[in-house]
């Protein structure tokens, strides 16, 4: 296999670079490292480059590829209210010229990283595929407006797709060579982490007044490994014909900011400081996933479902990245 990992330098990107070379594929990273790591990258070649650059782009797609794999995209809900004419021209303007670039060059197999933020507020939970997509912020709009596109190529042109729609995407390389590097950190498990590693001086509790059994908003967690196996059995499905589809991935078990902090606080053994904050508007108290089309088609199924696991990756990633900042 020659796959493209356009983004590979990030987070979620660099883990499924890393686990490409490992199932020996041909993988070449495209990223123009605004916000990913040189040094994520652990295996195939890096390119370094702008999506929208389409000359230099299509100059890396004519090479060939059996299918290229997107995870270049803004990801912060507040900034794309304040700026939403960043996220729609880099995540869906780029995205159009990447797509219309394989079609030119007959690649035809897509893996879209997606997000659980085109359903906007939950109807009903766990969200299911045919849950409706109605977005509430220019983030969730613009993989909502990509997830539109790709079947109208795949009707013209038979470019065929998967669109993966993360839920909370958490831990870290259970060997301890990648992890969560985001500047600035939103995600809560690594500020939770860096506030027992001394980074921060304390954890931000916004709202205890849900409906939850403890107050505080439950949300889905889910293994950035077993996110990257999702990928690697959608590639391997397209490749072997699957028609274009769309999948939820979460673990299906919710967990509460609080229970986080608590497993946090055994994990670590640290005593991980709190302070209660006012909600923060568009926060639903649940979002959990139900992955089970995931499961019965892509035969995928989370190998660390438990919060600890996912804790412990991620805390053996800040241990050593905090003795280096």
């Amino acid at each position: 296999m020659r796959v493209l990992v356009v983004g590979g330098a990030g987070y979620i990107g660099s883990h499924m670079v890393k686990m490409l070379g490992d199932a020996g594929a041909d993988v070449v990273t495209y990223d123009n490292l605004s916000s990913g790591h040189r040094d994520a990258v652990l295996a195939g070649t890096l390119v370094e480059g702008d999506l929208a650059d389409t000359a230099h782009l299509e100059g890396v797609l004519k090479s060939g590829f059996d299918a290229v794999m997107h995870f270049a995209s803004y990801i912060q809900v507040g900034e794309s209210v304040r700026l939403p004419g960043r996220y729609y021209r880099n995540n869906v303007a780029n995205t159009l010229n990447l797509i219309e670039l394989m079609v030119a060059h007959g690649i035809r197999n897509f893996i879209f990283s997606s997000t659980a933020a085109v359903f906007g507020e939950p109807e009903y939970s766990p969200i299911d595929e045919s849950h409706r997509r109605r977005p509430i912020n220019p983030y969730g709009m613009s993989k909502s407006m990509v997830e539109d596109m790709l079947p109208d190529f795949d009707r013209a042109h038979g470019l065929r797709s998967v669109c993966l729609r993360y839920f909370n995407a958490a831990g870290a390389d259970p060997a301890g060579r990648l992890g969560e590097r985001h500047d600035p950190e939103t995600h809560l498990i690594p500020l939770i982490l860096q506030a027992a590693s001394g980074r921060r001086s304390h954890i931000d509790v916004y709202g205890r007044d849900y409906p939850t059994p403890d107050g505080t908003c439950v949300r889905d967690y889910v293994h950035v490994v077993d996110l990257c196996q999702a990928h690697l059995l959608a590639m391997r499905a397209l490749l072997a014909g699957m028609p274009s589809a769309s999948f939820n991935l979460g673990n299906g078990d919710g967990f509460s900011v609080q229970a986080v902090i608590d497993a946090a606080r055994r994990v670590t053994g640290k005593l991980i400081r709190t302070e209660d904050a006012p909600r923060r508007p568009g926060d639903p108290a649940r979002l959990v996933a139900d992955s089970s089309l995931a499961k019965a088609r892509l035969k995928w199924e989370p190998c660390y479902a438990d919060i600890e696991s996912i804790l412990a990756h991620a805390w053996q990633w800040e241990s050593r990245h905090a003795q280096k900042t």
